[in-house]
């Protein structure tokens, strides 16, 4: 009898071990929501540069959420309205300011590796000597997925500095 009750308590401690593996394994399932944007100064063009890698289907998905544009973003039906609302995206969404003051950077275009979209910006004449703080909001996809996460790399004079952004944290700056 008290063998029996053994092998039962050890059944049960299985099962309850596998169902308990097995629904913790559908946390780790979900997608993972990452953007990720380099901004390089480069001295020989007194500019900073701008690359932002975002997954297609999520920026296919909040340009249909917010604007209403089906984009089919890297494919032969790609509408030609799509990069006008990336742009107008971007500058709603990711803001630069310098020593306190927000600057109109350009939106240069946009290219594709596999599943991720590439946009370019720029922004000209920037003498980096001459300033104090270097600001950014990167709110890209934080109005369509809570767990969205914005990874900034800053490089500058051989330098580095990474923020990660979030929702509810949505700002980088640099003291220069």
């Amino acid at each position: 009898m008290m063998k029996r009750l053994q092998m039962i308590r050890i059944l049960k401690s299985t099962v309850l071990v596998t169902l308990v593996l097995g629904l913790m394994s559908f946390g780790f399932a979900h997608k993972f929501y990452v953007s990720v944007t380099n901004i390089q100064y480069s001295e020989k063009n007194n500019s900073l540069q701008i690359t932002s890698r975002i997954f297609i289907d999520d920026l296919e998905a909040v340009l249909q959420e917010r604007y209403g544009v089906t984009s089919n973003l890297a494919t032969n039906r790609e509408s030609t309205i799509a990069e006008t609302y990336i742009e107008k995206y971007f500058r709603a969404k990711f803001v630069l300011e310098l020593d306190g003051e927000k600057v109109d950077y350009q939106f240069l275009g946009k290219a594709y590796d596999n599943d991720v979209i590439i946009c370019y910006l720029e922004l000209s004449d920037v003498k980096l000597d001459d300033l104090n703080s270097v600001a950014f909001q990167n709110e890209i996809l934080t109005d369509l997925f809570d767990e969205q996460q914005n990874i900034v790399h800053f490089k500058w004079n051989g330098k580095k500095k990474s923020f990660v952004l979030f929702k509810e944290n949505n700002k980088g700056m640099l003291n220069l």
